[in-house]
């Protein structure tokens, strides 16, 4: 299989604003309540931002796709609320927010801007790169702990990254709630990226 084809540089973008503290969220040494920088997700008020943040690394991965195509840079919460009539999330009446849902993501994403994506199910790690070889990106579903590559996650999915490469030996992908160091252009072995993978995601196709 011939490696994926250089692509565009793609800006990064955290799920929270304050991507220079990410780590300091992850470690909860920084409530999301005290973000700074929160008013730029496009949050109607700071309760919205607090409920939300934390369940949008597919929008980020959305924004950061928008951004690499059209210079446009759509802040996060705009992108999760004009999802929701399309039912890409659901909120729960206890409050519990449910989703990235593929199929109303795609067809979201069909409607409002003009993205061609495929929902891919039982796709092994192995496969990635024939994938990319027809496609921009994937967003990945994986274990959050993908941050910490050197961990075995208890399980596999979970959170959304967006695979730019994909070779036999390695995947490149931007992690929305990496820590700084572990954010843009990360590089795994495809082994290693393997188990944290849960063998699903959404192709974002060209064109």
């Amino acid at each position: 299989m011939s490696p994926t084809p250089a692509r565009v540089t793609v800006p990064y973008f955290c799920q929270w604003e304050s991507a220079h503290r990410a780590g300091e969220i992850i470690r909860k040494e920084l409530d999301l309540a005290h973000d700074p920088a929160w008013r730029d997700s496009g949050a109607r008020d700071l309760d919205e931002y607090v409920r939300w943040a934390s369940h949008v690394c597919g929008m980020a991965c959305l924004k950061m796709v928008l951004a690499a195509r059209t210079g446009r840079v759509h802040p996060t919460l705009e992108l999760a609320r004009g999802s929701l009539p399309y039912g890409a999330y659901v909120e729960e009446a206890d409050g519990t927010i449910k989703g990235l849902i593929y199929a109303p993501f795609v067809q979201y994403v069909a409607d409002v801007f003009g993205l061609r994506s495929q929902v891919r199910v039982d796709l092994p790690a192995a496969d990635l790169p024939g994938v990319m070889a027809r496609s921009e990106y994937f967003m990945a579903s994986v274990h959050p702990w993908i941050r910490w590559p050197d961990s075995e996650p208890p399980k596999k999915g979970g959170h959304l990254v967006l695979v730019t490469r994909a070779t036999s030996a390695a995947v490149t992908f931007h992690n929305p709630s990496g820590e700084p160091g572990s954010q843009a252009d990360v590089e795994l072995p495809l082994a290693d990226f393997g188990r944290f993978y849960a063998g699903r995601g959404v192709a974002i196709l060209a064109g």
